[in-house]
């Protein structure tokens, strides 16, 4: 045993490898046993109209012959005429046509053979068609009382195969099956019980044989259905099964059908349960109205009593039906062909299964095996055949039989004994692709004996070997379970047995998934507009992709109102066919991604139908409707209208709103109106069309049940009243003959009311009334059938008359320049004469407090107070002003006499702004400005407010300085600006009482146009200035803050845009600046570096050369400044690279020729200027006191304390550019000063000099620690310095 278990893990895999494949490249020269490919059924039935065809087909190498046995009995093919072999097969086709077609039924069965081996087929067993007539026979007629059963017998004759069975009549029509009616599965007709409609005398049953496709017919049968004696209702009662009890063996994996037919009255139901189970819903079906019960693909878990119930109102009957499932044997593991190599052991298995157990049965070359020559190497263990030891020429087919007594099962397994070196069957270089995250399979196909043994390698050079992430299948094929990019690349397959070795490379390709990032949303849409579905999907590039749009999992209808874009969909004037599930569908060669989103259509619902008027009363009926279709968007509500065709016919009145989940309304009606009603319907999307209108209903007329309303009395003279009020409708009338009854009578007097009667009018005009007096007033409605309810009373008044009486006792209050207050005391109410309105102020300026006007130039103003008031505000004033001011009642009817006239004063007030602010006469470092005083002074004026600051390109300001000036001054310049910058300046005027509102303006100062030096950087132009024109804006703004004396905030940042570009002689770095900080410098240090920075002082200058950075490196760079409070302000870091010089160039500056001909350049030079300085110093002395008067340091001038600015804080000079300096990265450009005093060239007169014009001295010790360690690379030397250096 523990042999047999060694064996079976050894050959296991050998067992289950492959067939002799079927590539005749491969086939070429190897043997082969033969193997059965087409064979004919177990049961074979013919027609003796056509030829028989027996098909027995089979490969292997060499060729197989072919011979038959019939019955068991080998015969020659060639002996019957009738009878031929079809070549390079044995498929033999007999014609029987003509002939006895008896005489070739029998059973067949087909051998294969060649050098290799036999194999056979199964046995076939042919027999005939048939399809008997029906025997003659005399049916006698059935007699049956009405409600009783009845079974009209088929028993049609036995075919081959069984006959199709149905009832018809003599016109051939089919008899009508139902529940009372049905058909048996052997063709019997059961009659529940027999109704008179049941009596007709051609009952036909039909045989129909499938084979032949003839019918035959069985003699027509008459049944008679008696009314003498009906049978009554009873309990039901199982006609078949006609036994109590039923038993029923069905095969597995066929179709079982059970029947259960009841008679009883009235016609009972059939149902079917299975005892202690359930049926099996998804192999059941119900026939012949749940009187058969069919389950399909039987297995042994569909065994058991199934119990049918007969019910009818009377009472219940059971039956039950005991299943049993046999089996004909089936397969298991049927056994498989084995290629085995010299020496190798194989192992055939038969594992089968059947109810019950099959027998099995080993061949050998179709010899029993038991039969065949004794073989040491072959042992049979019931299904198992071990052939151990095997040897080339050894090769043979086996046979194994199973059988029991339904059936047989049979199989042919070759053993093939061959030596061959491995062999590739997958093509080379196959190149497969697949998506991310998906497996991939790699094939590699071989064939060699023994067995080859396949291993992976990626790249060439990476053994791959079963893992978490790949898998090598038995049959070569190398599985990646998640590819991912890293996958990608060359995998090389070796096929290797001990007869050699093969290898065979592919390619891996792993691609992006295709994905649908937005997907298509749901769409409510109406008819006739558009939708869009919009899908935006995300795909390998190196796929083409392929978008499909789908409608109800079809195609788009083949309409042009159908847009499909590369990303989306758009369906235009949408109709209710368009409504389903849309799907966005992109796919490439490798995978697909879809969503789907549903789309649905709505529309105005239809109108309303079958409009019904009942309950019908004198003031009411009720209305009923039946909506229409709703169009996919729930009914809302319903709108009843009615029309009047009496009094407005073609006008439709909307009456009520009625929910949308009713359909009927009782409507409330008016007398005397000839009603047509109709219903709207209402959703979401509008109101339906108008339902047609409804029957007319008329009212009877009545007495009006309302009265006219806005009943008012209103005087048009001082001496009438006008009554008038909202006449009635014909719809309100409520009859004919409507008119009106009109009542007055005094309000504040005893008396009784007037009357009287008006007809087709709406108002009624009363003379000879008091003036403006109050009136109680009252309309009532009559028409013929009768008056109105009681009216109520209203008040009118008569009419008015201008006012009597001024208001007296009138006073002004001045609260400031340009509010005052008035106070008067209000006139009597009798002396108004009407309905007082207010009070009307007329005021007017009649001049200035400071002269220069003429009295009365200005307009009279008005303001009215309504109501009774006794002051108000007069705002608006212009102070320091002389004001005359009156007031008057008013009424209705017009003003009453004006009071005594008052004169007041307004006080002092702020300024209006100033009239003009302009700048005039730009300079490199000053500005001129102008201005005018205000339009309106509003006091004294005692002077004006300048605040200035400067503004640099991204709109930050600097510090604020500010100016303060007299009245009479409307000038000044502004001196120490910087060059190129943009200031903005701030302008307003003083009184007593502050300073009013500001203007503002802007301007630039002037550029150096000396000094341009476009800024070139590869591939672009020179840089525009930022401000090309001096825009000058003016704008009213509140006043700015007042100077305090202290150094102005910083309002933005020290530093602007920081730039950097690259020339011959280094990196020249430029800047915005708009401090006022005395040290500044610029730093720089190498990139990712921890040293400290390098700085240079540039004081004075807004740009700067760096020299002697290393070709190749990265430096970064900022500037920085130090104000008086020693707090440093830095620009942003500015990133540099300097280029690495190519090794091929030659430094001109190195040579030795260059070196010596500047040295004599500047000695020359140097001559010169020692001649020009003598020459110069002999002409006389320089007035020295008039010279520092001239160029003061500003560093120690005092601050001003006639305008409360200060001093600049840096040198004048330090702010002009040295030759050979760079300009500013915004562009703007200086000119060079130029200036014959030394006190210049000594920059700004730190040397000093003797009475007599001698240079006595030089820079300050810290001067020159300044110029050397910041002014190196940035300034010229100058001749002063030239001379110093020989002191």
């Amino acid at each position: 045993m523990d042999y047999r278990v060694v064996l079976l893990i050894l050959l296991s895999h050998v067992t289950s490898a492959f067939e002799v494949p079927l590539d005749p490249k491969v086939l070429e020269g190897l043997p082969q046993p033969p193997t059965i490919t087409l064979q004919s059924p177990k049961d074979y039935i013919f027609d003796p109209r056509e030829h028989i065809i027996i098909h027995c087909e089979a490969k292997g190498n060499p060729q197989p012959s072919f011979r038959w046995a019939r019955n068991g009995t080998d015969f020659d093919v060639k002996s019957d005429s009738k009878i031929v072999m079809n070549p390079g097969s044995g498929t033999l086709d007999i014609d029987i046509i003509g002939g006895k077609a008896e005489a070739y039924e029998g059973t067949y069965q087909c051998t294969a053979e060649n050098e290799h081996g036999k194999a056979l087929t199964n046995k076939i067993v042919i027999r005939q068609s048939r399809s008997p007539l029906w025997p003659k026979e005399r049916n006698e007629a059935m007699v049956r009382q009405k409600g009783a059963p009845l079974v009209l017998r088929c028993q049609p004759p036995a075919g081959l195969p069984p006959p199709v069975i149905f009832w018809m009549d003599n016109n051939f029509q089919r008899l009508q099956l139902d529940e009372r009616v049905s058909q048996a599965l052997n063709g019997d007709l059961y009659f529940s019980n027999v109704l008179p409609e049941d009596a007709r005398d051609d009952y036909i049953c039909y045989a129909r044989f499938p084979h032949t496709q003839t019918i035959q017919q069985k003699q027509p049968i008459s049944v008679v259905v008696l009314d003498n004696n009906p049978q009554g209702e009873r309990r039901p009662r199982i006609l078949l099964p006609s036994e109590p009890t039923s038993t029923k063996m069905v095969l597995k994996g066929v179709l079982l059908q059970l029947e259960c037919i009841a008679e009883g009255l009235p016609t009972p139901d059939v149902s079917w349960q299975k005892v202690g189970g359930e049926l099996p819903n998804n192999r059941m079906a119900l026939h012949n109205f749940g009187k058969i019960l069919q389950i399909s693909d039987v297995s042994e878990s569909d065994a058991g009593d199934y119990r049918c119930t007969a019910k009818n109102k009377l009472g219940l009957v059971h039956h039950v039906i005991k299943v049993a499932v046999k089996a004909a044997p089936f397969w298991i593991s049927a056994p498989k062909n084995l290629i085995l190599a010299p020496n190798e052991t194989g192992i055939l298995t038969c594992r089968v299964n059947g109810s019950p157990k099959p027998k099995i049965s080993w061949f050998v070359n179709g010899v029993p095996i038991e039969n065949a020559a004794a073989d040491r190497s072959r042992k049979v263990d019931e299904d198992t055949v071990i052939i151990s030891n095997v040897q080339i020429g050894s090769s043979a087919v086996y046979q194994c039989n199973a059988s029991n007594e339904f059936g047989y099962v049979m199989a042919n397994a070759f053993v093939s004994v061959l030596a061959e070196p491995p062999k590739m069957l997958t093509p080379p270089n196959q190149v497969y692709q697949v998506i991310t995250n998906r497996p991939a399979f790699l094939d590699c196909s071989s064939f060699g004996s023994p067995i080859p043994t396949i291993s992976w390698f990626k790249d060439g050079r990476i053994s791959i070997e079963n893992g978490d992430q790949y898998v090598i299948h038995e049959n070569g094929t190398l599985e990646i379970m998640v590819a991912q990019v890293l996958n990608t690349g060359k995998y090389t397959c070796v096929a290797t047995n001990n007869l050699g070795m093969r290898e065979n490379s592919v390619n891996l390709e792993v691609k992006e998934p295709t994905r649908i990032l937005e997907q298509p949303k749901y769409k409510v849409v109406q008819r006739g507009m558009s939708a869009r579905f919009d899908c935006k999907v995300k795909h390998d590039k190196s796929l083409i992709p392929i978008m499909t749009w789908l409608k109800d999992r079809g195609e788009l209808p083949d309409d042009e109102r159908f847009e499909v874009d590369s990303d989306s969909l758009t369906i235009k004037n949408v109709v209710e066919g368009d409504e389903g599930t849309y799907t966005c569908m992109m796919k490439t060669s490798l995978d697909q991604d879809s969503a789907s989103a549903v789309l649905t259509v709505v529309g105005k619902p239809d109108p309303p139908t079958d409009l019904e008027l009942t309950d019908q009363a004198e003031r009411s009926v009720q209305l009923t409707w039946t909506p229409g279709d709703e169009n996919n968007s729930p009914i809302l509500s319903f709108l009843v209208q009615y029309e009047d065709s009496l009094h407005h016919k073609g006008l439709w009145v909307n009456l009520t709103e009625v929910d949308g989940s009713k359909t009927t309304t009782q409507l409330e009606l008016s007398p005397y109106v000839y009603y047509s009603f109709r219903v709207l319907a209402r959703n979401n999307v509008g109101y339906s069309e108008p339902s047609n209108p409804s029957s007319q209903y008329r009212t009877n007329p009545a007495a009006p049940d309302e009265n006219p309303s806005n009943v008012q009395g209103v005087g048009t003279k001082p001496d009438n009243m006008v009554i008038s009020w909202m006449p009635l409708t014909g719809y309100q009338a409520n009859g004919p003959g409507l008119k009106y009854k009109v009542h007055w009578k005094r309000r504040d007097m005893d008396e009784s009311w007037s009357s009287q009667n008006v007809v087709d009018k709406s108002q009624l005009v009363v003379d000879g009334t008091p003036t403006y007096v109050p009136y109680e007033i009252k309309v009532q409605a009559l028409n013929d059938y009768g008056n109105g309810p009681d009216p109520e009373i209203a008040i009118g008044y008569s009419g008015e008359d201008v006012p009597l009486s001024a208001p007296e006792k009138v006073q002004v209050r001045v609260q400031d320049g340009t509010l005052a207050e008035v106070h008067w005391k209000p006139v009597n109410a009798s002396s108004v004469r009407g309905q007082l309105q207010g009070y009307k102020v007329t005021y007017q300026k009649l001049r200035g407090l400071l002269g220069g006007e003429e009295e009365g130039q200005q307009r009279e103003k008005v303001i009215v107070f309504s109501g009774d008031q006794s002051h108000g505000q007069i705002p608006d004033l212009q102070p320091f002003s002389i004001y005359r001011l009156s007031i008057k009642v008013l009424n209705n009817k017009g003003e009453g006499p004006s009071s005594s006239n008052q004169t007041f004063e307004t006080p002092e007030g702020v300024p209006g702004p100033p009239s003009f602010l302009n700048v005039i006469s730009p300079g490199l470092d000053s500005l001129s400005l102008e201005w005018g005083p205000p339009v309106n002074n509003n006091g004294r004026l005692t002077g004006y407010t300048l605040r200035y600051q400067p503004v640099n390109q991204s709109a930050e300001q600097g510090f604020v300085h500010e100016l303060n000036f007299f009245a009479n001054e409307t000038a000044t310049t502004l001196d120490h600006l910087n060059t190129s910058m943009l200031y903005k300046f701030y302008l307003s005027a003083r009184t007593i009482k502050g300073s009013g509102p500001t203007i503002t303006e802007e301007a630039f100062t002037a550029m150096d146009t000396a000094r341009i030096q476009p800024n070139i950087e590869t591939g672009k132009g020179p840089t525009e200035s930022p401000h090309p024109t001096l825009p000058i804006t003016q704008s009213l703004q509140p006043p700015i803050h007042k100077g305090t004396g202290a150094p102005p905030p910083t309002v933005g940042p020290a530093f602007g845009a920081v730039n950097a570009s690259l020339a011959e002689e280094g990196v020249m770095i430029s800047w915005e600046y708009f401090g006022h900080h005395k040290n500044v410098a610029v730093q720089y240090t190498l990139e990712n570096s921890k040293e400290d920075w390098t700085k240079e002082w540039v004081n004075g200058t807004h740009s700067h050369m760096i020299k002697g950075l290393k070709p190749g490196m990265s430096y970064k760079v900022r500037v920085v400044a130090t104000d008086e409070a020693e707090r440093m302000h830095s620009s942003k870091e500015v990133p540099v690279t300097v280029p690495a010089v190519p090794n091929r160039q030659v430094d001109i500056a190195t040579q030795g020729w260059f070196i010596g001909l500047m040295c004599a350049i500047a000695l020359l030079i140097l001559v010169l200027l020692i001649v020009c300085f003598i020459k110069r110093n002999k002409g006389g002395k320089y007035p020295v006191k008039e010279k520092e008067d001239a160029h003061q340091d500003p560093e120690i001038q005092p601050m001003k304390e006639d305008d409360g600015t200060f001093g600049e804080y840096s040198d004048m000079e330090d702010h002009k550019p040295l030759k050979g300096s760079r300009t500013p990265s915004n562009g703007t450009v200086r000119r060079d000063e130029s200036d014959d005093s030394l006190v210049d060239y000594g920059e700004g007169g730190d040397g000093q000099f003797n009475e007599d014009g001698s240079f006595i001295g030089q820079y300050s010790g810290k001067k020159e620690k300044d110029t050397h360690e910041g002014n190196e690379s940035s300034e010229a030397p100058s001749p002063v310095n030239a001379m110093n250096s020989f002191v």
